[in-house]
């Protein structure tokens, strides 16, 4: 008979490595994917509130205009997306390539005019329990709503 004492701690010793590499891989997965979901409500609590009617005519100076803003110095960002960011414990600061555009609305029939606000966020993958981080993914958000108040005679501020 041979001794086969110990070849169960050789055989865990090889598959250790690999049922870790894919604990930390869905744990990723799931981060990113949180951040995701997170951004991407924020983008459309942004356009919510952009494609409203503005009030502006009654005295009211808190929306923004229909424009192309690729600055984050804008009401809809600040009233809107920051807070919905900073709900899930997100750095807004670390908001990327920000741009919210007025114009006529991607893949809608019959042709509507709306607002689509983008931006990127940057998540950090970091190994659990170092101190190492293993790369850092810029994620996509983008919302588009139509406007409330369609203009008429086919032009699009």
């Amino acid at each position: 008979m041979v001794d086969e004492s110990g070849s169960e701690i050789f055989e865990f010793a090889l598959v250790i490595p690999l049922l870790l590499t894919l604990l930390i891989g869905i744990i990723w997965i799931g981060h990113a994917f949180n951040v995701y979901e997170t951004i991407t409500r924020a983008a459309r609590e942004g356009a919510r509130y952009a494609v409203l009617p503005n009030p502006v005519i009654s005295g009211n100076t808190v929306a923004d205009p229909l424009s192309n803003s690729c600055s984050t110095n804008t009401n809809t960002y600040n009233n809107y997306i920051v807070p919905a960011l900073e709900a899930d414990h997100l750095d807004p600061s670390k908001v990327k390539n920000y741009c919210q555009k007025t114009g006529w609305l991607e893949n809608t029939y019959p042709q509507q005019c709306g607002v689509s606000i983008s931006f990127t966020y940057p998540v950090q993958l970091v190994i659990p329990f170092t101190s190492v981080n293993a790369t850092t993914v810029d994620i996509p958000a983008n919302a588009q709503m139509r406007l409330e108040d369609q203009p008429i005679g086919g032009t699009c501020p």
